[in-house]
Formats: C-alpha cells, structure tokens, sequence
C-alpha cells in the first residue's frame, strides 16, 4: 500500500489533541516510520474506501495506533 498524502480534517485533529492529546504531527510521524498497516473493515458508504490501522511509533518513541480510510484516486 502506498500513501501519499495524509488528510487530517480540523475537528479530527481538535479530538486527538482534546481526548488522546495527540498532535497532528505525530501522526505523519507514524506513516513515515513505516507502520505495520491491517486491513479492518469494508468501507460502507463508498465502494474501495475501506478502513485500516496504522501501528507504528512517533520519532520520539510513542507508540500509536492510526485508524484511517484508503482512498482511491
């Protein structure tokens, strides 16, 4: 899978600063640091878009899970 860019919307990034306190950086980090990526579910609404989870750790060392959906462009 490859990723090319990461789309992070506003009220997304407010929620991970305000419940996990994590930072949008930190989720870039994650993607750079090549995660272990797993397929989770079928996407629901629109056909391909399904959903995955990013393993991986920040630069600084903190480990996190990324839930994101694949979009085909």
């Amino acid at each position: 899978m490859f990723i090319r860019q990461i789309i992070i919307l506003e009220d997304v990034e407010e929620k991970l600063w305000r419940k996990h306190r994590v930072a949008d950086f930190e989720v870039h980090e994650v993607f750079a640091n090549r995660p272990h990526i797993v397929f989770r579910e079928k996407g629901m609404t629109v056909e391909g878009e399904d959903m995955y989870t990013a393993l991986g750790r920040t630069s600084a060392g903190r480990y996190l899970i990324v839930f994101f959906i694949y979009k085909l462009t």
